[in-house]
């Protein structure tokens, strides 16, 4: 009987209390993923043009190296070098330079103070070209470093009038970085895509054209990378002049030599940073080299090293991405925005490292078939996989914690946190573990990777101790009053 009545005394529908609760939980699952969607969408809106623009720009060496390389074995080495050592270390320089831009532009943007863009544009250009004019000498005087370093008479001589060649080249970054990042605080990606697209193009035609089918030799191999370079330049050029960026290019101002001493300051330690953090792996192998692996080991670590610089390329593009976002947001003074849009560029990257390690792992054999028919290097690129997809799955984390410090503008944090995590700790550990422990080359590279371990959970640390509110209420007054100032 009592059973009974407690039966009748269930309620026959839900209690309005009931039915609040499940619709507040229901609109915060659909706003949760509602915010998702938009937030990957404008990541991916940024990443996916600027992943493929940086893969068409690494892609013009490579071009004019596989056309040079039927021509004899010393141009082949030559354009190597000067593009691989040379012109990279200007390359990686000025891109850090460029990353002023970033910081500042994206928070100007996210405030909405849109000529402060062309503003920055052009002290960026101020910055560069001086610091482009500085550099000249590692062009001029190729010759007799790279025979310091140890590179055979020939070759050295060769490549030394290659880099000379190459100054237009060099002088092309000051504009193409800054522009790039200029189009990109905007969101205007599309251009870049394009006009990168179109130098690549160009670029596969007119080496056929006059470096294979006309023979025109090394020499005309660099004058075409030159032209191949200043296409996307004169492109995007136009593009903002003409009425592409009617809002934040107002035109030539003197307002560009005005603060230069703070934006110098910036874009340095952008430029530092990301030289240590370019030249990090690459010089896995000159280390190698110099402690006398032999030249199986040292061919696999080279395929290996290959692999992972063409994969970079995506992480960099999220980095971008990254650094785009936080800044609109704390410009806006969003500091709930910019956390979010941490978190999804984060778990994005998780995902495409985790695939990119699978791949690695599961077909070790046809990545090394790519490079090579040797049957012990193939079998030496097997044993090394474990390492480059463990390399690779960091090289998608770390980035990540690098674009947040580029949109909050901690660059000479990570200056530090680079140098002592990567200089300090990995490549000191590495040796160790190759020279002393006798691990060879695995553990040269098993030593480097801890330094990335310790670079990624050290950038991790100071992003999740972040005060994100102080920092976007400094970011939107920091804008305003520039732009004030202005």
């Amino acid at each position: 009987m009592e059973e009974h009545n407690n039966h009748h005394r269930q309620p026959l529908l839900p209690s309005i209390s009931d039915n609040h609760e499940e619709q507040q939980q229901l609109k915060l699952e659909v706003s949760v993923m509602e915010r998702t969607w938009v937030e990957s969408n404008k990541f991916w809106q940024i990443s996916g043009p600027s992943i493929f623009a940086r893969i068409c720009l690494y892609s013009l060496a490579v071009v004019t190296q596989s056309f040079v390389g039927h021509i004899s074995d010393t141009d082949l080495a030559a354009i190597s070098i000067a593009t691989t050592v040379i012109t990279y270390i200007t390359f990686a320089f000025l891109l850090g330079l460029s990353g002023a831009i970033e910081t500042l532009g994206g928070q100007a943007y996210g405030a909405k103070q849109y000529d402060m863009l062309g503003i920055y544009l052009q002290r960026s250009w101020v910055v560069l070209l001086v610091a482009s004019v500085l550099l000249l000498p590692l062009f001029i005087f190729a010759t007799p470093i790279l025979k310091l370093i140890g590179q055979p008479e020939e070759v050295a001589e060769l490549a030394g009038m290659v880099a000379m060649w190459l100054i237009p080249m060099h002088m092309s970054y000051v504009f193409l970085f800054t522009l790039l990042k200029f189009l990109q605080c905007q969101l205007k990606m599309a251009v870049i895509a394009w006009m990168t697209g179109v130098a690549l193009a160009s670029h596969l035609f007119v080496n056929w054209f006059f470096v294979y089918k006309y023979n025109m030799g090394v020499v005309g191999a660099a004058i075409m990378l030159d032209v191949a370079w200043w296409v996307p330049v004169f492109g995007m050029f136009v593009y903002v002049v003409f009425g592409g960026c009617r809002e934040s290019w107002t035109g030539f101002s003197m307002q560009a030599f005005s603060g230069l001493w703070e934006f110098f300051k910036l874009s340095a330690a952008s430029g530092v940073m990301l030289v240590l953090e370019s030249f990090y792996y690459r010089v896995l192998v000159i280390v190698a080299g110099s402690l006398g692996n032999n030249e199986i080991d040292i061919n696999a670590l080279s395929i290996c090293i290959t692999a992972y610089g063409w994969e970079i390329m995506i992480p960099y593009g999220f980095l971008a991405a990254t650094a785009v976002r936080v800044a609109n947001e704390l410009g806006a003074g969003n500091a709930k925005g910019a956390i979010f849009a941490t978190k999804i560029s984060l778990l994005t990257s998780i995902l495409v490292g985790l695939v990119f390690c699978a791949l690695i792992v599961a077909f070790p054999d046809k990545l090394a078939m790519i490079f090579t028919s040797n049957n012990i290097v193939i079998s030496m690129v097997d044993e090394l996989s474990v390492l480059l997809s463990l390399t690779v799955l960091f090289s998608c984390i770390q980035p990540i914690f690098t674009g947040v410090a580029l949109g909050c503008g901690w660059q000479s944090h990570v200056v530090i946190v680079n140098l002592v995590s990567c200089y300090v700790v990995g490549l000191p550990l590495g040796v160790v573990l190759e020279r002393f422990l006798g691990f060879g080359i695995k553990g040269l590279w098993a030593g480097m990777l801890g330094g990335t371990l310790v670079q990624t959970l050290l950038l991790a640390i100071i992003t999740i101790r972040c005060d994100w509110d102080k920092q976007a209420k400094e970011a939107h007054s920091r804008v305003v009053n520039r732009a004030i100032s202005s």
